[in-house]
């Protein structure tokens, strides 16, 4: 049985089903991630939690997935159909000692996958580049040449029905079981993973909840499970404004990233509710850790200042950023692609937390997000741009030499930043591209410096 070791990334495994990634191929990956899970945990017959999105070919992965780690002597705790946070959750909240998602988040129909995660008495580890993915991935490859022993003794399954309820309820109490608004709110999350916690969420707090695309259907019938990309949003744009509603909702596939839109169907950037959710977190937390990634740092840092906390700058991903928060004690981290990790959810992603962070601060301030938005704005930012290049190291050299002026930052790629303006060089972990932000206390500033930087790489690149 051949495994392709492309599948392996640096977050996460990920592959086309049925050709990269089967009912065939998920044994010997199971088994590697089980034996990786027994010999870091130094337990036998460790429990995992087992969920899944609800793409096509997840059912039949998963019971393959039950049947292997059956076989190895595991005690499993089925979650069933569950988001990601929810699946971190699950983990975390009850203590177990690991988890397996079966999901390949935003990415296209024909795609499936695998996160897994392992509790640590600072929370959990996401198993990434940095912390056992290559283990895991040539344990694969071995085993699928030659199986492992199954164990004597077989597992156990035991099903857990009250993940939803128990998150709702942990995210209410995080927040003080604050008192809400009944507000009109427009959701999207485009027939995938999302729409079971934002159902649960106002099933529990008064609201009126316009749906779209809620049923699940990982064919992704309107559109796909990404709102990175903004013509996924244009739908719920147009919604909120037809509607009159108080703002939109936009979770990712898996529901582990989550897009907001005011009231006037403009996107709100990330960090603007990174800034949001930190300052409400510093008045319960005084002087506590805030982390957010490279990409864009300038508003966080003035609100994290403002209030009180203390901050760090963190690369690019989500497995790292839960492993530095691990490390710092960080009580919230924000990603510039719209993921929020909460130490209460064992340094893992909660939109639920984030939802009602928002949901409080229109009530207590009888404000509009669009107001709020801008009373936190610090900073403009450029938006992401990827240019598909063959010599991404040679222009990273030419621009440190243009910008040498600057502050160099080589955390991930580079990040040269000046008193007013600052711009973040990366590549792809996946693609062949060299993706580009800008952000200054201007905005003409960060249209001329993002103007500049696009040509200079445009006329740079092979």
């Amino acid at each position: 049985m051949q495994i392709d070791p492309k599948i392996f990334k640096a977050y996460d495994i990920r592959g086309i089903y049925p050709t990269e990634l089967s009912e065939e191929t998920i044994v010997p990956i199971i088994q590697s991630i089980y034996t990786f899970f027994t010999q870091s945990i130094t337990k036998p017959n460790p429990t995992i939690v087992l969920g899944r999105d609800m793409r096509m070919s997840s059912p039949m992965l998963f019971d393959k997935a039950i049947e292997t780690l059956v076989a190895m002597g595991a005690h499993v705790i089925d979650v069933g159909l569950v988001s990601t946070p929810s699946f971190y959750f699950s983990v975390f909240h009850y203590g177990y000692d690991a988890g397996i998602q079966i999901t390949a988040s935003h990415n296209p129909k024909e795609y499936n996958g695998i996160k897994f995660v392992k509790n640590s008495p600072t929370g959990l580890i996401k198993i990434g580049k940095s912390t056992g993915m290559e283990e895991v991935k040539q344990m694969a490859i071995a085993f699928g040449i030659n199986p492992p022993l199954i164990s004597a003794s077989k597992g156990t399954v035991t099903k857990l029905t009250t993940v939803l309820q128990d998150d709702v309820k942990t995210a209410l109490e995080l927040l003080g079981n604050p008192k809400i608004n009944k507000y009109t709110i427009a959701a999207d999350p485009a027939n995938a993973m999302g729409a079971q916690y934002i159902e649960a969420l106002f099933q529990t707090i008064e609201a009126n909840l316009i749906k779209m695309n809620f049923n699940l259907d990982g064919s992704f019938p309107v559109h796909q499970p990404d709102p990175l990309d903004s013509k996924n949003l244009i739908d719920l744009q147009k919604k909120v404004v037809a509607e009159k509603a108080d703002f939109g909702l936009a979770p990712d596939g898996d529901g582990d990233r989550l897009f907001f839109v005011d009231e006037k169907g403009e996107i709100v950037p990330p960090t603007i509710i990174t800034a949001l959710v930190a300052r409400e977190l510093l008045k319960q937390q005084e002087g506590a850790v805030i982390l957010f990634d490279i990409r864009y740092i300038l508003t966080p840092i003035k609100i994290v200042e403002e209030n009180g906390g203390k901050w760090e700058v963190t690369k690019v991903g989500h497995a790292f950023i839960t492993e530095k928060m691990n490390e710092t004690g960080a009580i919230f981290a924000g990603e510039s692609s719209a993921h929020y990790y909460y130490k209460t959810n064992g340094n893992a992603e909660s939109q639920l937390a984030t939802i009602l962070s928002v949901l409080k601060v229109l009530t207590e301030e009888n404000k509009t997000l669009s107001q709020v938005v801008e009373e936190l704005r610090r900073s403009y930012e450029s938006g992401e741009f990827n240019f598909t290049v063959s010599n991404a190291p040679e222009i990273m050299e030419l621009l440190k030499t243009k910008y040498q002026d600057g502050e160099l930052n080589a955390l991930d790629g580079i990040a040269i930043s000046y008193p007013s303006w600052r711009f973040s060089v990366r590549t792809s972990n996946t693609e062949p591209l060299l993706r580009l932000n800008v952000e200054s206390y201007s905005k003409d500033e960060m249209e001329q410096k993002r103007d500049e930087l696009m040509n200079f790489i445009q006329s740079s690149k092979k």
